[in-house]
């Protein structure tokens, strides 16, 4: 009766540890959630700076004067643009 009771405890062991609902199949569940958290968070921040963004641009010359001088190389009427180059 104890060695059928020892293969079973066995048996149910070695299903807990190796089987897709698993132990080791848990572990690889948690570790995805947690990466997939850290990638949420990363793009939560990345997202919330592109909405100030287009907030600054919306409601702002500021932003877009700023914008178009540094992207576009655009200067205001009246003003002279100096190159400087280095030897």
């Amino acid at each position: 009766m104890i060695v059928a009771l020892l293969g079973c405890l066995l048996l149910l062991q070695a299903q807990l540890w190796t089987q897709d609902g698993g132990l080791r199949h848990m572990w690889q569940l948690r570790a995805s959630v947690d990466a997939q958290i850290d990638e949420n968070e990363t793009l939560q921040t990345r997202n919330a700076a592109l909405e100030a963004d287009v907030d600054d641009l919306k409601s702002g010359l500021d932003a877009l004067e700023e914008r178009a001088r540094s992207e576009l190389g655009m200067i205001r009427e009246g003003e002279v643009f100096y190159q400087v180059a280095e030897p």
